[in-house]
């Protein structure tokens, strides 16, 4: 009698993650997991015709912040949209759990600070029906979304709910304070967390300008956490370094971390232009952990770490101004008229940026060259390309040409703008796709709502990248599926193969389209987001079940909350290819 499983995916050429050469074939799939791979001679209950297609693992992307998300809405967007199939939240020291009762405020506040999500969306949104971090778990296991989800105990909540409004205010741990930090993270761990995560990055601070409760712990802090991942079994220890520091001394802290617990470190590497030596450093202690046998692994955007700036999101080059100020608020139709009077448009010009959080002043400073946003996105920018080329080029002030640039489509403009020059980043950044120890992440998704759309990178990948590097399709792949699911030790997926999860991208690669990112107004008590669509995927499937077909979502939700480490499945036999 022939088998029958519950979906046959017929004839696509599959890109299995790890590495290997493509191959034609089929993947058949039984509750949820990859029953059979290959010439598959059974029948589904539904069959997909994916020749012409790419069969991959669907993607996972180890850094986001979903935390608030997640408890107020379904679709984990806009990761779920491209190709996303596991997001693993908690990341930078920041979150929601754990908190004790009268503290939900200033969490709302930190990550108003730290993650640019509007307060009065978590206000409305994040029902903080938990108090400890196994609370918070079994809370998030009664959501249901478009995502499996994972999360890590974020070290900022813990500490103020170690140490109340001592740990706020940056005080010193007192040992008793040390202890019950460690045990909380073991009991984290143990509930389910992947690890713990912290921040040193400086740039991590309230809107006020105060720093994360996280951001000026001493060592003997970051390693009573560790050593409570060690007392759980391990874990993962997520950093953001310090990045005014040199690498050396970050290096060094996250090599104590692992020699002394033998847990895996994992940090963000993150290119600065006043630091730009750093960036060598970091990779070239990576290599040397990794000859020491030491587990430290780097998270690095396949493009430069890029902000969005216009009318209607968090900033824009004049949003700090004083004559700016007042129109901040009015909706964006009234503030284009505004900014179109003469005197007003002289004197915000003129202006120097101001704000109490020198973070944000520092970034509007920062910016030394803006492009704008097109239709396609095209994110490979030559310096020639910016606002401030073009003013030179024309005999103009750059500050016209960006005023100018801010009100175009009736200000609905989007500008970008880099932390460096593009094409020496992608040229710095090649030797780090596909090596196991770099880690293609951090787009942030969940967060930066109205100044970053990173959350995309994996479509830029396939539509950016490739061509330009000459990348092999299986490393572009591999780079973006069991690469990161191993660095967060999911290992049961990420991977086509007999017993791996089935969570699963059909793709046309040579339709791959990503278009510019647009602003909705669809968050908690009418809270503005970034969003991005795509064209190519054909089909997304988690769990076995369809989520998104032709870049629309299908209302399926079988993503659920991922508790602790996954082992691998046992290996199966080679599959047995089809003819060609």
């Amino acid at each position: 009698m022939a088998l029958r499983y519950d979906m046959v995916i017929r004839g696509g050429t599959i890109v299995d993650g790890t590495g290997a050469p493509p191959y034609r074939g089929d993947v058949a799939i039984d509750d949820g997991r990859i029953a059979a791979i290959g010439a598959v001679h059974g029948a589904g209950s539904e069959e997909i015709d994916a020749r012409g297609l790419v069969v991959t693992p669907g993607f996972v992307d180890v850094h986001t912040h979903y935390d608030g998300q997640i408890t107020w809405e379904n679709t984990l967007a806009p990761s779920s949209n491209h190709g996303v199939t596991t997001v693993v939240m908690g990341n930078c020291g920041v979150g929601f759990a754990p908190v004790r009762r009268g503290d939900e405020q200033l969490m709302i506040k930190l990550m108003e600070g730290v993650e640019d999500i509007p307060e009065v969306v978590m206000a409305a949104g994040v029902p903080f029906n938990w108090s400890s971090f196994p609370e918070y778990l079994d809370a998030l296991e009664q959501r249901e979304a478009d995502v499996d989800f994972a999360t890590q105990i974020p070290h900022s909540p813990l500490r103020v709910f170690v140490m109340g409004q001592r740990g706020a205010d940056l005080e010193p741990p007192t040992s008793e304070d040390l202890v019950e930090m460690r045990r909380c993270v073991t009991e984290a761990v143990k509930a389910g967390a992947l690890g713990v995560a912290s921040s040193r990055n400086l740039f991590h601070r309230f809107r006020s300008g105060q720093f994360a409760p996280s951001v000026k712990s001493e060592v003997d802090e970051v390693l009573a956490l560790a050593e409570g991942l060690r007392d759980a079994g391990c874990g993962i220890f997520q950093c953001n370094p310090n990045l005014d520091n040199d690498a050396e001394t970050e290096m060094a802290l996250f090599r104590t971390i692992a020699e002394q617990t033998g847990c895996q470190v994992t940090f963000s590497l993150i290119y600065m232009a006043v630091r730009s030596d750093n960036w060598a450093k970091y990779v070239e202690g990576l290599k040397q952990a990794r000859v020491d046998g030491l587990d430290i692994r780097a998270q690095f955007m396949p493009r430069p770490m890029g902000v969005l700036y216009g009318l209607d999101l968090s900033y824009h080059p004049f949003s700090l101004n004083p004559s700016y100020r007042p129109l901040a608020g009015l909706p964006l139709p009234e503030k284009v008229a505004a900014m179109r009077d003469p005197e007003l448009r002289a004197r915000i010009i003129g202006e120097e940026p101001s704000d109490p959080n020198p973070a944000f002043v520092g970034l509007i400073k920062a910016i030394t060259a803006l492009f704008e946003m097109s239709d396609p996105a095209d994110y490979n920018f030559a310096p020639e390309d910016s606002i401030q080329a073009r003013a030179a080029r024309e005999g103009r002030d750059p500050r016209e040409a960006i005023y100018d640039a801010l009100l175009e489509n009736d200000g609905k403009a989007i500008l970008c703008s880099y932390s460096n020059e593009v094409q020496e980043y992608l040229d710095m950044s090649r030797e780090l796709i596909g090596e196991d120890n770099s880690i293609v992440a951090l787009g942030d998704g969940g967060a930066h709502y109205g100044m970053i759309c990173d959350a995309a990178y994996t479509t830029y990948m396939l539509t950016g990248r490739m061509k330009r590097d000459a990348l092999a399709l299986p490393v572009a792949i591999k780079a973006m599926t069991s690469q990161p699911a191993a660095s967060v030790g999911l290992n049961d997926r990420g991977t086509l193969a007999i017993g791996y999860k089935a969570d699963i991208n059909l793709i046309d690669i040579d339709k791959m389209l990503l278009h510019r990112p647009q602003v909705k107004a669809d968050l908690p008590a009418g809270g503005k987001r970034l969003t991005q669509k795509s064209e190519g995927y054909v089909a997304t499937i988690v769990s076995g079940k369809v989520t998104y077909r032709n870049g629309v979502a299908t209302g399926a939700l079988p993503g659920r909350l991922v508790r602790g480490r996954r082992g691998a499945p046992v290996a199966a036999a080679t599959p047995e290819r089809l003819s060609a």
